[in-house]
């Protein structure tokens, strides 16, 4: 074989190994949660480090146990996940409500300072969270919004507000204007270019960015323990998850099956949106 062929196969087996260790780094972790969530206690303590599970094994009692309330003997992950849902959910869409036009009149309109307020959009981000947790504890225990869901959705909203503008500026920007010029010479007023030409262009944008947000809001853990420490009823699933791992008396497969159930929305979430996420990067031409 000539040199050229030599590199070609080298290359392609080399990218197969890299894209074997990467699902390998990625995939056996949970792979090993979730083998210890279905596992009883007693055959996790005779063999710990079995990767399989004889169907003898199996069992659920782990996640009936999580899931139960409280006042059953469980653990109250069904309510946790419950106000996770409407937090993460209600986060999600009210960072989409603000963001996109405020991105859409960042990349198309003029007006002073218009080059820099994606700098400053980014410059929330230098201060790390535990700087602005306790003017924020202060600011809503005055309030009365300390303790609830509504003021910790407000406050998952200013953490991936700025992030969401930047992001889906960029994204706009992409977009020729010359496809919503010619939307405006049909007729379309500027909503109606947004709704029928930007949006659909940026649905790819929007949904990674609604699959951000929805994550950050999801897994968030400082925030959540500082508004809602005192009001169980009202923890996430994040607080929840923080209460069995500190609990000596927990078994470690029902800690397991907290994480399982932790992870499992995003994994679902994520692959079920994949379609959407690349769906329209290709779609979209300017008729000649």
């Amino acid at each position: 074989m000539d040199r050229d062929r030599v590199e070609t196969v080298s290359l392609r087996w080399l990218r197969r190994l890299v894209i074997a260790a990467f699902l390998l780094v990625t995939v056996f972790p949970f792979y090993y949660m979730l083998v210890l969530s279905v596992r009883p206690i007693e055959r996790l303590l005779l063999d710990p480090g079995s990767l399989v599970v004889g169907l003898g094994e199996l069992t659920v009692s782990t996640y009936s146990e999580v899931l139960r309330a409280a006042d059953d003997g469980g653990q109250g992950f069904l309510t946790f996940m419950r106000n996770s849902g409407l937090v993460a959910v209600a986060a999600t869409l009210l960072t989409l409500l603000v963001s996109i036009p405020g991105a859409y009149a960042v990349s198309r309109l003029r007006f002073f300072g218009r080059r820099q307020v994606h700098f400053l959009f980014l410059a929330v981000y230098l201060f790390p969270s535990i700087v602005i947790a306790i003017p924020l504890f202060v600011v809503f225990t005055r309030a009365g919004l300390r303790g609830s869901l509504f003021g910790l959705i407000l406050v998952y909203i200013s953490q991936t507000l700025p992030v969401s503008v930047y992001m889906l500026k960029n994204y706009f920007e992409t977009i020729p204007v010359s496809l919503e010029e010619s939307a405006a010479i049909d007729g379309a007023g500027r909503l109606g270019v947004i709704r029928r030409v930007s949006l659909p262009l940026a649905m790819p944008s929007i949904m990674a960015v609604a699959l951000y947000d929805f994550m950050i809001a999801w897994n968030e853990f400082l925030f959540a323990l500082l508004f809602l420490v005192d009001k169980p009823n009202r923890w996430t699933v994040s607080l929840g998850l923080a209460q069995l791992a500190d609990g000596v008396e927990v078994p470690k497969t029902v800690l397991m099956a907290g994480s399982v159930i932790l992870t499992l929305p995003i994994v679902i979430l994520f692959f079920a949106s994949e379609r959407l996420l690349t769906e329209g990067l290709t779609s979209g031409a300017e008729k000649g």
